[in-house]
């Protein structure tokens, strides 16, 4: 689909969430949470649990609850304020779920078939997977566009969620234009030739930072995954100073020394991701790293990350395990941000109801 994005006209806003599936590991963080610590002083902000995603993965679960809880204390744990911004889960809003519907009925087919996540965790067995799996990302689409959020952090992997989300904003668009004007509700938009009046805005994303994409400590061809089977694979965020060290020690790696520049990682992948965990907990670039590292030997190098990856990780691990201890809190703060989320969402879906000729009281 054809168009200029934009999000002209539209109060800038930041919506992420992460879905409470497995522990939660050093890739989520430098991935996710520290960016959104750091958007927060110059942006509004929402921050979400997506718990309905969660269903996709396994329908039924034993510890939602708790994961659901360990999501939300890691993002107050890392830094996230949560009287500023607006922190909740997902599941609380139920504009979330109603939105999507609407959405489905304006994705296309085509588009959900082309979606590569789909096609990696449905596999072979197509037939078999669950139809919310299919439109994971049409219900993705309704969380960023419930809030007309205009930037949304996100790693590699979901930037081709993201460009679906645009598309389904820019076909409600056109379809509704004649209406988003006659009810003034939209902004003008420019859609490839022409004029429209958009009423949801073509969200972009925000890509950036050394690390965007964090791979296995076993593999570095692999994403770090909570799914994986070996726990060696990942730094948890619970990981306490010593298994921090024990896995970095056990990380894969090459017979070769640290390389003299950035060019030099390329084909080496292990030694790659070591730098770029590296350069995102220090703050710095992969090309400040090897400019101060360059020609160590990993039993050299392994022994700075470990400091550093504790030194940066273990006062996050000690404040969750001083707000997990105290879930009640946890569960106030989600209520009251899903109190504060639903404010702005009940108008998104009054305005689209009337839009598409919903009638509403």
């Amino acid at each position: 689909m054809s168009d200029e994005r934009s999000t002209g006209g539209f109060p800038p806003l930041v919506f992420s969430g992460i879905q409470p599936t497995g522990n939660l590991h050093l890739g989520n963080y430098l991935g996710a949470i520290k960016k959104f610590v750091a958007l927060q002083d110059d942006h509004d902000c929402i921050f979400c649990v997506v718990d309905l995603h969660a269903l996709t993965a396994q329908l039924v679960q034993d510890d939602l609850v708790s994961q659901t809880r360990q999501i939300a204390a890691a993002y107050l744990a890392a830094g996230i304020d949560a009287e500023k911004h607006i922190v909740f889960n997902q599941s609380r809003v139920a504009g979330h779920a109603e939105l999507a519907w609407i959405f489905n009925c304006v994705a296309r087919i085509g588009w959900m078939n082309r979606m590569t996540q789909f096609k990696d965790k449905a596999g072979k067995d197509r037939e078999n997977a669950s139809l919310g799996l299919l439109a994971y990302p049409s219900l993705m689409a309704a969380d960023i566009l419930l809030y007309r959020a205009t930037h949304v952090p996100v790693g590699d992997d979901q930037k081709q969620h993201l460009e679906l989300a645009r598309d389904i904003a820019t076909k409600f668009n056109n379809d509704f234009s004649a209406r988003i004007a006659a009810a003034g509700l939209g902004v003008p938009m420019r859609m490839g030739e022409e004029r429209v009046n958009g009423y949801f805005p073509l969200t972009e994303p925000l890509i950036e930072g050394p690390a965007t994409r964090v791979m296995s400590l076993k593999d570095g061809a692999k994403k770090m995954s909570k799914s994986d089977p070996s726990d060696l694979s990942r730094i948890n965020l619970t990981d306490d100073a010593d298994t921090i060290a024990r896995k970095i020690r056990k990380a894969k790696t090459d017979p070769l020394p640290l390389p003299d520049s950035v060019e030099g990682l390329s084909g080496r992948p292990e030694a790659d991701n070591l730098v770029g965990i590296y350069a995102a907990l220090a703050d710095t670039t992969k090309a400040g790293v090897i400019a101060r590292e360059g020609g160590r030997q990993f039993s050299e190098f392994k022994p700075a990350l470990v400091d550093l990856a504790v030194e940066k990780l273990a006062p996050i691990t000690d404040a969750m395990r001083r707000i997990m201890a105290d879930p009640a809190e946890i569960d106030r703060v989600l209520k009251r941000g899903g109190e504060r989320a639903n404010e702005i969402a009940a108008r998104t879906m009054g305005d689209v109801k009337r839009i598409v000729g919903l009638l509403d009281d």
